[in-house]
């Protein structure tokens, strides 16, 4: 019995994810980009573009080369953060020195 129970569970969790699917509306989302994908008379040449360009997102984007530049605009703006805050102290000193 104690297979049957994982099988419960992992289908209670896949029934849990789709009605989350339909209930986010990505499942009509998905099932109007195939078929338009099924309509389209001229077969595009790269499924996964066409599909992305339904759905709104630009073509030909290095997500991977984004996340690097968004960790290192991170890491920046962190560094930045901090000089910021040394120099309002220096500043705070100098003023109450003076």
């Amino acid at each position: 019995t104690g297979k049957m129970s994982n099988y419960q569970s992992a289908d209670s969790k896949k029934e849990e994810f789709r009605r989350y699917l339909d209930k986010t509306g990505v499942i009509d989302a998905l099932t109007k980009v195939l078929v338009g994908l099924y309509e389209e008379p001229d077969r595009p040449l790269n499924p996964v573009d066409y599909i992305k360009k339904y759905m709104g997102a630009p073509a030909n984007i290095d997500v991977d080369a984004i996340r690097t530049e968004n960790e290192e605009l991170k890491a920046k703006v962190k560094d930045l953060t901090r000089m910021v805050e040394e120099l309002k102290a220096s500043l705070k000193e100098a003023r109450e020195e003076s």
